[in-house]
């Protein structure tokens, strides 16, 4: 059995910072939001999204599945009372030559094979689409050093 294991520690009353490995993350826990930090609804669709991405990479090679570059949208709604993710939704935009019948089967290993994938749609709506497309490069982050 796989285990992971997050470290959280409060900054001060606008935010914190989440740990792994040798990663770091800035954690928005301010009452009135910050633009700069994911809050904990948007870490729960990145880890959707990134769970999705990581998935596309570890079956492209076992299905021979050639493509360029990968795009993945994430939208969630979430319910007042009690506040939870009501429904998740998504589309995967892949930059590949290869035919439909093909992506659905990308597709569908995605859905299968996921472990946060899997657990968010053990208890929400989570329904999205795969679809062909070409992407710009892709803008990195801004280094926060």
């Amino acid at each position: 059995m796989l285990t992971y294991d997050v470290t959280l520690d409060r900054l001060d009353a606008h935010g914190a910072q989440a740990r792994c490995k040798d990663a770091c993350i800035a954690i928005d826990s301010a009452l009135d939001g910050r633009l700069d930090a994911f809050n904990p609804a948007e870490l729960l669709l990145a880890a959707v999204g990134a769970c999705m991405l990581k998935n596309i990479e570890r079956v492209a090679p076992i299905l021979k599945f050639q493509y360029r570059g990968v795009h993945i949208a994430v939208h969630g709604e979430r319910q007042d009372a009690p506040p939870k993710m009501a429904r998740i939704t998504y589309r995967i935009v892949v930059d590949t030559d290869e035919d439909d019948h093909r992506l659905a089967l990308l597709h569908r290993n995605v859905q299968q094979f996921g472990t946060v994938y899997n657990t968010v749609a053990g208890g929400t709506s989570l329904e999205g689409r795969i679809e062909r497309g070409s992407l710009p490069p892709p803008q990195p982050c801004a280094d926060p050093s």
